[in-house]
């Protein structure tokens, strides 16, 4: 009876237990069940077949990123489904840095879209090929209460990115390189990131001239540091080969690159030009190639000498000295030391077209030329000079002019400011004035009501030393058909005269060439100029027309004066269709201009009353622009003046054409 009290007794207690557990629950205490009921094994099982509706959607197994799919590894395909299912929910699981948004992005499989493996599996591929997570990726449906899937999609990130070093960076600055791995910083890991900030890293150098440098190993430490490590590219040695008459002194001191500098291809290019500049070469080319012992580079700059003795025969025909014959002598590489020696005769009919202000009368000249082009440093050239010039005087009429005299420049381009130089020179010039039609000139003295003594002061000359200081600002990207960039010069030529007034004058002039569709080219240029101090004679005054300066009017004819300002506008562009017909280049190079000139005389000299010279004049043309090639530019122009012009008829026009630059 006893013993039947006491299995009461446990019965019982276990029947609470087991009866009142939600009791228990509030505790967060629970007791395991031993024993099912058949209700609580169907229960089970319902949950079962809702979280194993179908099997996973695993990527398979690669060996490197560069995989471009996933395969699905499910049995059962798309096809055995008798009933269209849907999505009603897509769950992303594991991301902590990558937002959620930007994974739902990269769906194609989306909610109220027909559930399909090959899809899903596209997707998972998808979010791989971003590069931020692990092989680890998988897509598990599961059943939802309406009878649809819930997409439930686990992702594994890779580490974060706790910060990046740089080392093997010399001419590029860290922050330069660092401003474009900031970005990645606190992200995943991603080797498509890492590929693209290596790929700008190496663009930036590349667009500095560093043509060679290559980051050259990625790897990560532990801690989630990347360390990156880039060769620059190195000189080893540079070589040069091909010169037989050029010293090798006189080839490399036109190097600017040197062995254990990094190779720069503007650096190089600069250098070609320097050589090519030198006229000892018909071709400069370079080679590069990795010397694999040392890992750096080795230069080859192969040359193809020319001849550079000439001698020169030619007939042309210039404004200043009317139809002339010329024969010279210039040798370009004097003693293989890359020296300039020239001798040049020339003799002119004289001034073409003169009117009656202007002796006709031949126009002799000669002169002697030496440069050497690095002068005690690479950036520095002297150069010398000796003339003799025998014509008729176009800036004082009537008369003979006679110079002769010399002077040295010594010329450096300033490293600080590449596109600056100034130069120096210092020479000596005798100047002598004669009557060449005394006759002619009283007359036209009486005509205007002049004091022959006047004449006396026309025809001053003299003795004098020269020092012209200037300095020239040049960014033009060629000097042939150049289509953009500026040319400035600022000069002051001081004259100390022996038996003769000093004097001293400033000139100033600016051109600025802007680029229009694919060749054409806007010229603006502004030139200005004016004595400083002194009585400067009139074989010095400053004069405007002629092809140099306001076309449509003959050398001098606008005036002459103590100072003078002007401007131009010019548009050059080819001949149509003219590189379509062929391809030469001579041909090429011809441009058609259309023009605009003005300007003004200050401080009229006498002459400007006797000839009725008006002192100002706008005009308006058309040119051609020929490059010779060895001669240099040729301009062939035809104006018309808007203003007066001193009583000339000028209503049909005037050619005017001369050699060199224009302005």
């Amino acid at each position: 009876m006893r013993n039947i009290k006491k299995l009461f007794l446990i019965y019982t207690v276990l029947g609470i237990l087991f009866v009142q557990q939600p009791c228990c629950a509030a505790f967060n205490f629970k007791f395991p069940k031993f024993f099912k009921s058949k209700k609580e094994k169907k229960v089970e099982e319902q949950e079962n077949k809702e979280q194993n509706y179908e099997n996973e959607i695993v990527p398979e197994e690669t060996e490197s990123f560069e995989n471009e799919s996933f395969v699905d590894t499910m049995q059962k395909s798309e096809e055995d489904t008798t009933e269209a299912v849907y999505i009603r929910q897509v769950e992303i699981f594991g991301n902590n840095i990558i937002e959620t948004s930007f994974i739902k992005d990269l769906l194609s499989a989306k909610e109220g879209y027909l559930y399909d493996r090959k899809t899903i599996s596209a997707d998972l591929n998808k979010i791989y090929k971003t590069g931020y997570f692990t092989q680890n990726i998988r897509a598990v449906p599961l059943k939802a209460e309406d009878g649809g899937i819930r997409l439930r999609i686990i992702v594994e990130e890779n580490p974060p990115i706790q910060g990046f070093t740089v080392e093997g960076n010399n001419v590029v600055a860290t922050k330069d390189i660092m401003a474009i791995l900031n970005q990645y910083e606190g992200q995943p890991q991603n080797i498509l990131n890492i590929n693209s900030a290596i790929e700008q890293i190496q663009e930036m150098y590349s667009m500095k001239g560093y043509i060679l440098a290559r980051v050259v190993s990625v790897q990560d430490d532990p801690d989630g540091i990347v360390n990156i490590l880039v060769d620059e590219g190195i000189i080893n040695d540079v070589i040069v080969e091909g010169n037989y008459k050029t010293r090798d002194f006189i080839v490399k001191r036109n190097i600017l690159l040197e062995p254990g500098t990094v190779y720069n291809e503007n650096v190089m290019r600069d250098d070609i030009l320097r050589l090519m500049g030198t006229q000892a070469f018909k071709d400069v080319k370079r080679d590069i190639e990795m010397d694999e012992q040392t890992g750096k580079y080795n230069v080859t700059i192969s040359l193809d000498e020319q001849r550079t003795g000439k001698i020169s025969l030619g007939v042309g025909v210039d404004s200043t000295s009317g139809f002339f014959g010329s024969v010279g002598f210039s040798e370009n590489n004097f003693r293989g030391l890359g020296q300039k020696l020239s001798l040049n005769f020339m003799a002119g009919t004289g001034i073409l077209m003169n009117d009656s202000s202007v002796l006709n009368r031949p126009n002799l000249q000669a002169e002697l030329g030496f440069i050497e082009p690095h002068f005690k440093a690479e950036n520095q050239s002297l150069g010398f000079r000796a003339f003799v010039r025998n014509f008729g005087s176009y800036q004082v009429p009537l008369s003979i002019e006679k110079r002769y005299g010399a002077d040295i420049t010594l010329t450096r381009k300033f490293k600080a400011f590449k596109n600056l130089s100034g130069s120096i020179s210092f020479g000596g010039e005798s100047v002598d004035l004669d009557e060449g039609d005394e006759w002619k000139a009283r007359a036209v003295f009486a005509s205007r009501g002049v004091s022959w003594a006047e004449r006396e002061k026309q025809l001053d000359g003299g003795v004098y030393a020269k020092i012209t200081p200037a300095l020239t600002y040049d960014t033009r990207d060629t000097i042939v058909n150049t289509r953009r960039g500026i040319l400035a010069r600022i000069s002051l030529e001081e004259s100390i005269g022996f038996g003769a007034d000093s004097f001293g004058k400033l000139y100033g002039m600016l051109k600025k060439f802007v680029p229009v569709g694919r060749k054409s080219t806007l010229v603006l240029a502004a030139r200005a100029g004016g004595k400083i101090h002194g009585d400067m004679p009139e074989f010095a005054a400053f004069a405007l027309g002629g092809p140099y300066s306001i076309r449509g009017f003959n050398i001098s004819e606008v005036g002459t004066g103590n100072g003078f300002m002007m401007g131009t506008a010019e548009f050059r562009t080819p001949i149509p269709f003219m590189d379509r017909l062929t391809t030469n280049t001579f041909l090429n190079n011809v441009r058609l201009a259309a023009f605009m000139d003005a300007g003004t005389i200050f401080g009229d000299t006498i002459t400007n009353k006797l000839y009725d010279r008006p002192g100002y004049a706008i005009t308006a043309g058309v040119g051609l622009r020929i490059f010779i090639p060895g001669l240099g530019p040729i301009n062939l122009d035809y104006a018309i003046p808007f203003t007066n012009t001193g009583g000339k008829d000028r209503s049909n026009g005037f050619f005017t054409f001369g050699m060199g630059e224009m302005y």
